[in-house]
């Protein structure tokens, strides 16, 4: 090639990135941008309340547009990092090195703190597919449950297809309870804007197929005492999974809030009260759900429409 050609299509090279960067960041339109201003103004707020760091993702699977803070730092994850796991799991499956039948038996070896509910099978005897001890992973975030399916998958292979997304921030470094390794600093971290962007990539069937996609999120979809959908309307489907260690709440997910769905990480760290950065979750997650379920019924000229308007001129 021609030397004085390659300046030329660096610039043309150059030019369609910065194309395609102002057009996947196209703000909403005049009104919509005043509510999404409304619920950045109840984000720092909470924010700012909270004695501890605080990192905030809030991803519209509609429209890309995305609203942050803090979204770049590296938190510890604790158990939302099973969202990780569970992809890992299901990604092995489609390559066919995994099958959601094949078989496990409870070994008195395999039970940690925070069993949960392993602690009451019989070891020995106890037998689950692994679908099975994935789903015990994600509905009772049961910690045996979760080292089973990280010895089955293998961490390598997690964190290589989180590498294939992009996602480098996102890193499964030990397994659960695993204080030895959490002093040496192998702490299970991401960003909330990678979680967000990794729900967004499982939810856009960029990992999986549509059966086992639909299968994902039907499993993480199981109802669990959490922080993102503690405030909603009960029957508001929320895929998600929550985590807690001393001095850390978090919560990453997506709730289908009618036709206007989205991807939501709240992250928080250094916390003096961990009820309070919970309560800031829901807090966040509410006021996030009652924008995007007013999206969802409303005409572009932003009139509701509900059942109790059937009567009204």
């Amino acid at each position: 090639m021609n030397h004085y050609w390659k300046p030329f299509l660096a610039l043309l090279l150059f030019l369609a990135f910065a194309t395609h960067s102002v057009f996947a960041q196209q703000p909403p339109p005049p009104k919509e941008q005043l509510l999404w201003q409304k619920l950045d103004a109840t984000v720092h707020g909470e924010n700012q309340k909270l004695d501890g760091v605080m990192g905030v993702a809030i991803l519209d699977l509609s429209s890309g547009h995305l609203l942050t803070l803090n979204a770049d730092e590296v938190f510890p994850t604790a158990s939302s990092i099973k969202i990780a796991i569970l992809a890992g799991f299901y990604h092995e499956v489609q390559q066919g090195k995994l099958h959601f039948d094949d078989p496990y038996t409870l070994q008195s070896s395999d039970l940690v703190g925070g069993s949960g509910i392993a602690t009451a099978f019989t070891p020995g005897v106890t037998k689950l597919a692994l679908r099975d001890v994935a789903a015990l992973m994600i509905s009772v975030s049961d910690n045996s449950m979760t080292n089973v399916l990280i010895d089955r998958v293998g961490m390598d292979n997690v964190n290589a297809l989180l590498d294939s997304l992009g996602l480098t921030q996102i890193r499964l470094r030990r397994k659960m309870v695993d204080i030895h390794a959490a002093a040496e600093g192998r702490e299970n971290v991401a960003t909330p804007r990678e979680m967000a962007l990794l729900l967004e990539a499982l939810y856009r069937g960029k990992v999986l197929n549509k059966q086992l996609t639909d299968d994902y999120f039907h499993l993480l979809s199981v109802n669990k005492a959490s922080y993102i959908p503690r405030d909603l309307p009960e029957d508001v489907r929320v895929a998600n999974e929550p985590g807690e260690l001393e001095g850390v709440r978090t919560d990453s997910g997506i709730v289908f809030a009618g036709n206007r769905p989205f991807a939501i990480s709240v992250m928080t760290s250094y916390v003096r009260s961990e009820r309070e950065a919970g309560d800031a979750i829901a807090r966040i997650s509410l006021a996030a759900w009652q924008m995007f379920d007013r999206l969802s019924r409303s005409s572009p000229y932003g009139r509701v429409v509900s059942s109790r308007d059937s009567c009204s001129p």
